[in-house]
């Protein structure tokens, strides 16, 4: 190959490699843009919004200006499934039992706003993977816990991770609100292979609306 033809040669596979190298480095980046969702209450108002980047905790100034929130009215709220990251923001527990009871979610994280100390109430969530809690607006480290973890896809129903022995494998989580109140471990502890969950925790709140249906096992598992 002549060394014009070489020289032209070698151009346009730079050019080829360059173009590549620009759709991998564009791709990337919108992975790594991908939106989250953030609830917060402020004066008595819901806010839902999708935010492409972190933002400060308990910063309802920064949240409106950096993520495309819309106000909620709360009679319209509905069971929904959070598939992606959910932050919420709170100041009691009014809001949690709203947006989280018996709502399905993956990676969640709660970040506690208010002043006022949290009662004792317990909330159910469905197919909780990992959570994130921060304590009285920050003054204490972020703390995390591991509930469980999946190598299936996104499109995998929360309730029936997999079929075990033939049974349906549900996930459900029972969250202590009080833990929020000062500074402790966040603590948790799992039981696995509960065909009934009113014959296994017959005190325990909520029991009653779980089906006892014998294709079901539950891994049930306490967050305080």
């Amino acid at each position: 190959m002549e060394p014009r033809a070489f020289s032209a040669f070698s151009f346009w596979l730079a050019l080829i490699l360059a173009g590549l190298l620009g759709i991998h480095i564009t791709g990337s980046f919108v992975r790594s843009q991908k939106n989250h969702t953030l609830i917060f209450t402020k004066e008595n108002a819901i806010r839902n919004c999708s935010c492409s980047v972190d933002i400060r905790d308990c910063d309802y100034c920064l949240a409106n200006l950096m993520c495309n929130c819309k106000t909620v009215l709360p009679s319209t709220i509905e069971k929904t499934t959070y598939k992606s990251h959910l932050t919420i923001w709170f100041t009691d527990t009014s809001v949690l039992e709203m947006l989280l009871n018996f709502t399905k979610v993956w990676d969640l994280k709660l970040s506690f706003c208010g002043t006022t100390p949290l009662p004792t109430e317990y909330l159910a969530i469905w197919g909780l993977r990992k959570l994130r809690v921060n304590k009285v607006k920050g003054r204490f480290p972020e703390q995390s816990v591991i509930i469980h973890s999946s190598n299936n896809n996104e499109n995998e129903d929360l309730l029936a991770v997999h079929n075990k022995d033939r049974q349906m494998l549900a996930y459900i989580s029972f969250l202590d609100t009080s833990l929020f109140n000062g500074y402790s471990l966040l603590k948790s502890y799992s039981v696995d292979n509960v065909s009934s969950i009113t014959e296994h925790f017959p005190s325990l709140l909520y029991s009653d609306v779980f089906s006892t249906s014998d294709n079901k096992s539950y891994v049930v598992t306490f967050i305080y």
